[in-house]
């Protein structure tokens, strides 16, 4: 097939499953020319160049078309940081980052290591006399959203609406062309105005009745950046809320996923958990939560691989093939948990690197260790599992499992 209609067929829902032999397309022509004016890179050097070269922008703004920046982004009334270039990105994220992580709160993620070792116990324990049970509604998507509700502030009560929204915000961004899903912009924006009212209401109640959560401290900040604006409150705790589970959900499920089918390595890791943190790291190379970033955008013509990318034409950027590129990694699509050296491309890179990998990876790390030894007698009822619509954030809809012994 022609080059030129790659990004179509990774987006349609019936690649899914799998996309890595789309991305080996991808690889072999370096920059792909689509048909709506976007570019595709997917080779790995080149992403972690474009990644951190200041001539790219976050900032949808500055796209040549006007029509080519989704409607929920022109619309919002704040975007969050990630939808930002330095300066403001940065002012945005370090306000952001001071109450979350080093070196202003050094110890806030440690010290949720019980707590989350805890409730993997608790919803472990929960399916331990069930013979079929779903991975990802019974443990991958309850572990994260409840630690993230936590660390906000969100009451436990309010978890089924943050779920709704985000389920049809993530729906509503990447819709498979020429299929209607029942998820539409105006749907999927109409998710992100009542979270964002949501998140405000949060926070006006926490400017008279601050708690030890972590949205009253972006509150209550008063470091030398000064404080968020409530606009910007409400945009940063609807970005927390969303990616501090997202992500996670689909790594915790893309893990399981891959020790089931990889008897070998379950083994390796079931015999030295040890290995988990590697074993972790892996896992975003060999199966990213966030398989691409496609709201970039050159400020000056780029010259990437031969191929000259207009300013403010739409960039995108594989992650996921990135990290199957055999000119950087031995072996790429074999999930090896003892490999070395692996600049993954799973959270990212440069300025714009998740904000929230730390806590990403110990939840990874401890709920893997909690379903390890209880993968031995389970096995998918259905291989491939169905998938969420989004080529962005891929993972199981669903992982039912079921026991063989």
């Amino acid at each position: 097939m022609s080059a030129d209609t790659l990004f179509e067929r990774i987006a349609a829902y019936e690649n899914r499953a799998d996309p890595y032999p789309l991305y080996a397309e991808l690889r072999e022509t370096g920059v792909a020319p689509q048909r709506d004016g976007s570019y595709l890179v997917g080779t790995y050097h080149e992403i972690v160049t474009l990644l951190h070269d200041p001539r790219v922008s976050s900032d949808l703004r500055n796209r040549s078309d006007p029509r080519s920046i989704p409607e929920f982004r022109r619309k919002e009334r704040q975007p969050s940081f990630i939808g930002y270039d330095d300066p403001e990105h940065d002012r945005l994220r370090r306000l952001a980052m001071r109450p979350f992580g080093p070196p202003h709160s050094p110890g806030r993620v440690d010290a949720l290591r019980a707590d989350i070792t805890r409730i993997a116990g608790e919803l472990v324990d929960g399916f331990r006399e069930k013979e079929r049970f779903d991975v990802v509604a019974d443990f991958a998507y309850p572990l994260p959203v409840t630690v993230i509700c936590r660390l906000l502030g969100v009451p436990h009560a309010d978890i089924p609406r943050v779920r709704g929204w985000t389920n049809e915000i993530i729906a509503s961004i990447d819709l498979t062309p020429g299929e209607n899903s029942g998820h539409t912009p105006e749907s999927g924006l109409e998710a992100r105005l009542a979270m964002g009212e949501y998140i405000g209401d949060l926070v006006d109640l926490r400017r008279t009745d601050p708690s030890d959560d972590l949205l009253s401290a972006l509150v209550h900040d008063t470091g030398p950046d000064g404080r968020l604006t409530r606009d910007e409150l409400m945009a940063t705790g609807t970005l927390l809320l969303i990616a501090g589970h997202e992500t996670t959900v689909n790594l915790i499920a893309n893990g399981a996923l891959t020790l089931l089918r990889l008897p070998d390595a379950y083994r390796l890791l079931r015999d030295r958990p040890e290995l988990l943190p590697g074993a972790v790291e892996e896992l975003l190379r060999y199966e990213p939560p966030v398989q691409l970033l496609p709201q970039r955008t050159p400020l000056a013509d780029l010259d990437i691989a031969d191929v000259t990318v207009p300013r403010g034409a739409p960039l995108i950027l594989v992650l996921a093939s990135g990290n199957r590129d055999p000119r950087r990694f031995t072996d790429p699509d074999r999930f090896d948990p003892l490999r070395e050296d692996n600049q993954h491309l799973g959270f990212g890179s440069g300025v714009h690197n998740c904000f929230g990998a730390p806590l990403a990876r110990v939840e990874a790390q401890i709920a893997l260790h909690a379903l390890l030894p209880r993968l031995a007698t389970l096995h998918p009822v259905e291989d491939p599992p169905p998938y969420r619509r989004s080529p962005i954030l891929r993972g199981p809809r669903s992982l039912l499992v079921e026991r063989t012994g």
